[in-house]
């Protein structure tokens, strides 16, 4: 394949991605993902960072990829993703790996093991829970009683959040008044005191947390969620890891320790083999054009391209990642 070089998908990209990515929903037609056609991308909510990136994405595959044309679709992420993608609406799907886990699992979210597979590994998403400073929230289990935005219904977010709570000791049911809200309707629950606290999983910075502790400064705050990770690794392995939400991400007065976990990026089993090589190719070979659109993408590295258990990785692929390695 011939890429273009890099700043003139940068000029490109900042054009286009907004165009790119506002693709709806549908059925895959026949012969999609084979000889050429029409490809779309679940990505989530509209200041997140998987649709700032998967509208990206969709203008490398349409410039690049002859005979295709890419859109990207907000969706409620990560679980929406893939029941999407399993269902044919999508042949692209951005998800947290604790989600993609269950998926091929079959568990929780999931009645039946879903034929998904992975084309990469993306960057981590850092677990970032904000609450109002005067409502005296230092720590997860003070959520206990209090109102909280869980996230989208069927997004990653809400998954982590119900699992967050539940290792501190507060029945994600019982014990909060949960709103489960998209992250752009979550701020702007927080900005008219509608709620006390919201959970978001996504990548650093995400927009839509900048503009909340933009607009409300000193009124807002992290609490550090490193006191519920030994239980929260307990129950659900070792997809969740200790990390640091930098002082710097959000111009906070110091770091805040936090959860990460992995994104995928996922496909159907059923992509021809061709399509999947080109697409992870594109995907790598192009990471800074990508950051150039948000800098969560410098955490998409070769060297952890190919780490998606327990999700399988598309034999495609994996013959890219070889290659470029």
């Amino acid at each position: 394949m011939r890429f273009r070089s890099l700043s003139t998908l940068v000029v490109a990209l900042a054009l286009t991605v907004s165009m790119a990515a506002c693709g709806g929903q549908r059925k895959a037609e026949k012969g999609d993902g084979a000889a050429g056609g029409r490809l779309t991308i679940a990505t989530g909510n509209t200041t997140g960072v998987y649709y700032q990136l998967g509208g990206a994405l969709a203008g490398l595959i349409s410039d690049n990829l002859e005979g295709y044309r890419a859109t990207a679709s907000e969706t409620g992420a990560s679980v929406q993703n893939i029941q999407g993608l399993t269902a044919g609406n999508y042949d692209i799907a951005f998800s947290l790996a604790d989600s993609a886990a269950d998926a091929v699992a079959g568990k929780n979210s999931f009645s039946t093991p879903q034929d998904v597979v992975a084309l990469s590994r993306l960057y981590s998403n850092y677990t970032q829970v904000v609450v109002r400073a005067a409502s005296g929230i230092t720590k997860m289990s003070d959520l206990k009683g209090k109102r909280v935005s869980t996230g989208s219904p069927n997004s990653g977010t809400e998954v982590i959040a119900r699992r967050l709570l539940t290792a501190a000791g507060v029945d994600p049911v019982k014990d909060v008044t949960a709103q489960r809200l998209g992250l752009p309707e979550s701020v702007d629950a927080m900005k008219s005191g509608q709620i006390d606290a919201l959970v978001w999983s996504g990548g650093l910075p995400t927009s839509g947390i900048t503009d909340l502790t933009t607009s409300m400064g000193a009124k807002v705050r992290f609490i550090p969620l490193d006191d519920v990770l030994p239980a929260l690794q307990k129950q659900h392995g070792k997809v969740y890891a200790a990390g640091v939400i930098p002082a710097a991400a959000y111009k906070q007065p110091a770091d805040t320790q936090t959860i990460i976990v992995p994104n995928l990026l996922l496909v159907r089993k059923d992509m021809p083999d061709d399509l999947a090589e080109k697409l992870t190719s594109l995907l790598l070979q192009n990471k800074e054009a990508l950051v150039q659109v948000n800098p969560a993408a410098k955490g998409i590295d070769l060297k952890n391209a190919a780490l998606t258990e327990p999700v399988p990785l598309h034999a495609g692929a994996k013959k890219a990642i070889d290659a470029l390695d």
